[in-house]
């Protein structure tokens, strides 16, 4: 099993209140991995990414989803090293691309990330 099939069994196992759906779409390039809906009614997305250093690498298209949709979409990267779990917003994208990990997220650690998502929308 790859580190990102990794990641999406450690989020699903762990967010039981959210309902996901796995997007495997090759039709539409850039479409992020995850679609999640919370308890409040609020659908959002997630790209799940694992590296084994600073650098995290985007396609052009996945670049491109995130700037032309910058509500409720966000980028959960994953450490492999550290074993780090940053959550980072859709808009921060480009500043990720050229910072990797050492940017700062917008929820840092599993229980964060879990109510950072569940208020999603709010």
């Amino acid at each position: 099993m790859g580190p990102e099939r990794k990641l999406w069994h450690e989020l699903k196992r762990n967010t039981p209140q959210i309902k996901w759906t796995r997007l495997e779409n090759t039709s539409l390039l850039g479409t992020p991995d995850l679609l999640g809906y919370n308890s409040s009614g609020k659908f959002f997305t997630v790209e799940l990414k694992a590296t084994s250093a600073n650098k995290i690498k985007f396609s052009p298209h996945q670049i491109a989803f995130h700037v032309r949709h910058p509500k409720n979409t966000f980028i959960l990267a994953k450490s492999l090293g550290q074993r780090d779990l940053k959550l980072f917003e859709g808009t921060q994208i480009m500043q990720l691309a050229a910072c990797g990990f050492r940017l700062v997220p917008c929820s840092l650690g599993l229980e964060s990330i879990i109510k950072r998502l569940e208020a999603c929308g709010l």
